[in-house]
């Protein structure tokens, strides 16, 4: 791709407004044929605004958009894809019920009369399929497939589609390396094609393998367009967050904090574990720690903590909260001893969509207090006012729906509601997968600074480096059991990585 090839996409001075927030203001955006661009930002920045704008989500308040060297105006979806623009979102919008085949081809199927020729429209999908170097049967089940096939076959769709503008939105969030790689060499045979890709992703190291140029949104507002090559990372990150990474470091030290184990701790649990999901564990947290769970996708991080708080039910071991014995068969009895925890799935067991801020947060005031007893209007405007300052959730408008924030702020809003119950133990998994450094450092620091204040926490993270950052111990699982615990101080990221491939056994220093 040439410097100077004119724009398949050129956005100029777009602007968009919500009640009360002004989420685009005068944004420029130029995409050119052949390239991949990577849009940066924190979470709130107006990287989803600017790609709905573009896709016929949302109308535009001001600016134009031209496609191939027409002014466009998108009223629709549809609208967009007519235009040669598709977008694979995180979450595959695809039909899991459908064949592999039935899915690429959906909506352009081979016809003999009045109805569908299956077996052209299997032969012609399987030719698409080829097109991008996917050896797939197409009469399979999509739902037989892994999430990273399943992005390649909307990919094949968008191809099917004509697609000169192909939008990659966190394409890789779920995958492993080995199927990021298999991702991206799709990717590069399409930029080599003539395809213009938009690529957005959280994952620092994949954008600078994979992106030519690199456009940097903050506050709604442009920061500024880069060639890869002329922008470091770490000004990179101060670009998007405002603020040196050298601050964002400062956080190493909450690993190294004393903490004092001499008494009963917050949380005991001995050889809590269940038949076919957990082997036996044990695990003791004390007041102010923060024990980390390492341990890759499936190793019984998330596991274990579900049986710690009732929301799956262990069948043998024993749990005491401050050295009482503690019967914890249900979320309810956890929360009635002050132990709180925020899920993985943020969408499907954490936040609820379509209520707002405040509604959210006092889900969990309600939560502590029981569900019969009423809760005066001005304690809730409080405890509501209190968090979204404390947490930084932006916009801070308590009456926005949670369901139109970005996933940083979503996080933040589901950490309010937990930390309004008053919790001893805070047990938070992946709080931070799927977000921008911005707000991942922002609750990272709150994670410091609450258990510095006493707070319990236990923290499962994918990012070992995270989990080394905020972590004074950190208890190692591998293959749904716990193969041992690292005092923080005494090993680094090679050590802990050798220590999980090695089933404890090697150097952990």
């Amino acid at each position: 791709m040439r410097a100077d090839t004119p724009p398949i996409v050129e956005m100029r001075g777009i602007t968009i407004r919500f009640p009360g927030v002004l989420a685009l203001d005068g944004v420029d955006f130029l995409l050119r044929p052949g390239e991949v661009h990577a849009l940066m930002g924190e979470n709130g920045a107006g990287k989803s605004t600017l790609i709905k704008a573009l896709t016929g989500v949302y109308a535009v308040d001001d600016g134009t958009i031209t496609v191939a060297g027409e002014r466009r105006t998108f009223a629709t979806t549809a609208d967009a894809q007519a235009a040669g623009i598709s977008t694979v979102y995180q979450e595959v919008n695809l039909c899991p019920n459908l064949t592999v085949g039935e899915n690429v081809m959906l909506g352009h199927e081979p016809r003999r009369g009045r109805t569908i020729d299956w077996r052209a429209t299997h032969t012609e999908a399987e030719r698409h399929l080829r097109s991008l170097g996917l050896e797939l049967d197409p009469r399979t089940l999509l739902s037989t497939h892994s999430i990273a096939i399943q992005q390649l076959v909307a990919i094949s769709r968008a191809m099917v589609l004509e697609a000169k503008v192909l939008i990659l939105d966190e394409p890789t969030s779920s995958l492993d390396r080995d199927e990021v790689e298999q991702l991206f060499g799709v990717i590069r045979d399409l930029r080599d094609s003539g395809v213009a890709i938009l690529f957005v992703s959280h994952f620092l190291d994949q954008v600078y393998e994979i992106s030519d140029r690199i456009t940097v949104l903050r506050n709604g507002a442009l920061v500024g367009e880069y060639p890869v090559a002329d922008l470091p990372r770490d000004a990179l990150v101060t670009k998007m967050i405002g603020r040196e990474l050298d601050d964002l470091e400062a956080l190493s030290r909450s690993a190294h904090r004393v903490i004092d184990r001499t008494g009963e701790p917050v949380l005991r649990a001995e050889g809590v574990g269940r038949r076919g999901v957990l082997e036996p564990a044990d695990l003791e947290v004390y007041a102010g720690e923060v024990v980390g769970l390492a341990g890759l996708l499936g190793s019984g991080r998330t596991e274990l903590v579900r049986l710690l708080y009732g929301a799956d039910r262990p069948d043998h071991g024993r749990v005491a909260v401050h050295g009482r014995p503690a019967r914890i068969t249900s979320p309810r009895h956890a929360i009635d001893r002050r132990i709180s925890f925020s899920s993985e799935d943020r969408r499907g067991e954490g936040i609820v969509a379509d209520l707002t801020v405040a509604e959210n947060i006092v889900l969990g005031i309600q939560a502590r207090k029981g569900w019969m007893r009423k809760i005066r209007k001005s304690e809730q405007d409080a405890v509501v006012a209190e968090y979204i300052e404390a947490l930084g959730v932006r916009p801070a408008d308590p009456q926005l729906i949670v369901g139109n924030l970005s996933g940083g702020n979503q996080q933040k809003v589901l950490l309010a509601r937990w930390l309004a119950t008053a919790p001893e133990l805070l047990v938070l998994d992946e709080p931070t997968r799927g977000i921008d450094v911005g707000a991942k450092a922002d609750i990272q620091h709150k994670v410091s600074e609450l258990s510095a204040q006493g707070l319990s926490v236990i923290f499962i993270s994918s990012e070992l480096e995270e989990v080394l950052r905020l972590a004074q111990r950190i208890a190692v699982l591998r293959d749904r059991k716990k193969i041992g615990e690292l005092d923080s101080g005494d090993v680094d990221l090679d050590g802990l990585i050798d220590y999980l491939a090695n089933e404890g056994k090697g150097s952990a220093a």
